[in-house]
């Protein structure tokens, strides 16, 4: 018969079952209904393996909850700061951008991505700009017009 896993005591199992049923947040709700099954005896592979999680990452998450208490169960998902990818264009040049974009591009047809993107490249010096960025720019200065 497999080894139980052992829970240290940062809650009761009635406390962890509250946490379980009444977290909003999905990922944080199967992580305590994890370690629910766990302090009611059942191995982290069964555990896991009625939950559809991962093993490893179940066995991470018991880990963690023994180092760290109830704090390591948090989403930090929910937390973490986001930033934009690096924006390319300055606020002025974004402006500039707007106002090419008012007319033909050289070839005198319609301004694409890829047209875009070189202009970008042009105006902050590099070899190349991925056409997908030059999209979102255009996207982004023809809608705020």
């Amino acid at each position: 018969m497999p080894k139980k896993a052992y829970l240290k005591s940062h809650l009761s199992e009635i406390e962890i079952k509250t946490r379980y049923l009444q977290t909003k947040d999905r990922v944080e709700s199967r992580r305590w209904h994890l370690l629910w099954l766990v302090s009611q005896k059942w191995t982290i592979k069964e555990a896991a393996k009625a939950l559809g999680l991962n093993y490893d990452y179940a066995k991470d998450i018991v880990k963690n909850y023994n180092q760290q208490g109830p704090n390591a169960i948090l989403n930090r998902r929910k937390t973490r700061k986001f930033y934009p990818s690096h924006a390319l264009l300055t606020l002025e040049q974004q402006e500039q951008l707007r106002i090419v974009l008012k007319n033909p591009p050289r070839d005198q047809e319609n301004w694409t991505g890829p047209k875009v993107a070189e202009w970008i490249a042009k105006t902050i010096g590099r070899d190349r700009v991925s056409p997908q960025r030059g999209w979102e720019y255009m996207k982004r200065c023809s809608s705020n017009s």
